[in-house]
């Protein structure tokens, strides 16, 4: 059977947790499923070694028991890229290694479900893009897609030309509910005129669009000063860099937002506390707040996290953990199995089984 590719036109369309939940209903219509993710790109260290977290949670919650080098042949870092550009490594060998890799579990397997990289375009450089990756390997796939307004389908459209006669059609993930007519109705008429199919429209779930502030923490490798409330949600991050007034203003008009300021902003700090829609704060460079701050703060159910990096850091990390979303949450990957069966057609997707 074909491999079935899951891509996306940028990050943070959901594509992870809509492979594991797509692998999971496979495994419920009896299927041997297998997973990999060719270029891991979504790095951290795990056991003295550095892979992408994806495979590793993937193995833990399918049940795989292939070595985490054939779920991820390729370890996408920048001093892989380093290495390829100075010719300490060969594209040709690198691709016949992912197709090895590909090829193994394809045969072990009733699906093998490959997972693109983070875009199109990772792993250019070794002729893999995903587009030549979809190619390489003779693979139907799928492209997951985000849509906020008009103008974001020229980049759908772009995307999927790309991949020519291997595209099975677009999945559109995480729809708000003022969108979701103009989409089915306009945006897919287009899409399906042009020869582009549309596998579903998933709409936003408040639950899978932001991360506990439980999560940032353990992401951040932050201190959290004051423990209540960590299981309030955060979608967006604001800096507190400016003055009273305007923060009085600006924060009270928020939702589901982490205000990130310094240690000595007592001032931000306590409008941040009072703010309805502000869920937590981050404070960076290692600068404690007062005593009363984190008094006023477990008070009202605020959690403060105490982060060692500078301002700027904090907020490039924290941003790319919401975008990446809850992906390695195993209620999330279960919310998104639900919101396949309810919003797609899911035997079409895995491939018209029974």
């Amino acid at each position: 059977m074909q491999p079935l590719l899951l891509t996306t036109t940028e990050d943070g369309t959901g594509k992870t947790s809509i492979a594991l939940a797509l692998a999971q209903l496979a495994s419920q219509r009896d299927l041997s499923i297998g997973y990999m993710k060719p270029k891991g790109t979504r790095l951290q260290s795990h056991l003295g070694k550095t892979i992408d977290q994806d495979p590793v949670f993937a193995a833990e919650l399918l049940g795989l028991d292939e070595p985490i080098e054939t779920l991820e042949p390729i370890v996408y870092s920048p001093t892989f890229i380093q290495g390829v550009l100075r010719g300490h490594d060969d594209p040709k060998a690198l691709r016949d290694r992912v197709i090895g890799s590909i090829d193994t579990l394809a045969e072990k397997h009733d699906l093998l479900i490959v997972e693109g990289g983070g875009d199109l375009d990772v792993g250019a450089i070794l002729r893999m893009s995903d587009p030549e990756l979809a190619s390489l390997i003779d693979a139907r796939t799928v492209l997951t897609a985000t849509y906020q307004e008009p103008s974001d389908v020229d980049q759908t459209v772009a995307a999927a030309r790309r991949f020519d006669d291997y595209l099975e059609g677009i999945l559109f993930n995480a729809i708000g509910d003022s969108v979701v007519d103009e989409l089915e109705a306009d945006v897919a008429s287009y899409l399906e005129a042009e020869g582009i199919g549309v596998l579903g429209v998933i709409p936003r779930l408040r639950e899978l669009a932001g991360v506990t502030v439980d999560q940032l923490a353990n992401e951040l490798g932050g201190e959290l000063l004051s423990t209540e409330g960590t299981d309030r949600l955060v979608e967006r991050f604001l800096i507190g860099a400016m003055g009273r007034e305007a923060a009085s203003a600006h924060l009270r008009r928020t939702r589901a937002a982490a205000v990130i300021t310094g240690g000595d902003r007592a001032d931000i700090q306590s409008i941040a506390i009072e703010a309805p829609g502000v869920e937590c704060l981050i404070l960076t460079g290692s600068m404690r707040p007062s005593e009363a701050i984190i008094g006023r703060a477990t008070s009202a159910g605020m959690p403060v996290l105490l982060c060692a990096a500078d301002t700027r850091t904090i907020v490039d990390r924290a941003e790319a953990i919401v975008r990446s979303g809850r992906t390695r949450d195993v209620e999330a990957v279960e919310l998104m199995r639900s919101l396949l069966e309810d919003h797609t057609d899911v035997d079409a997707l895995l491939g018209h089984q029974d």
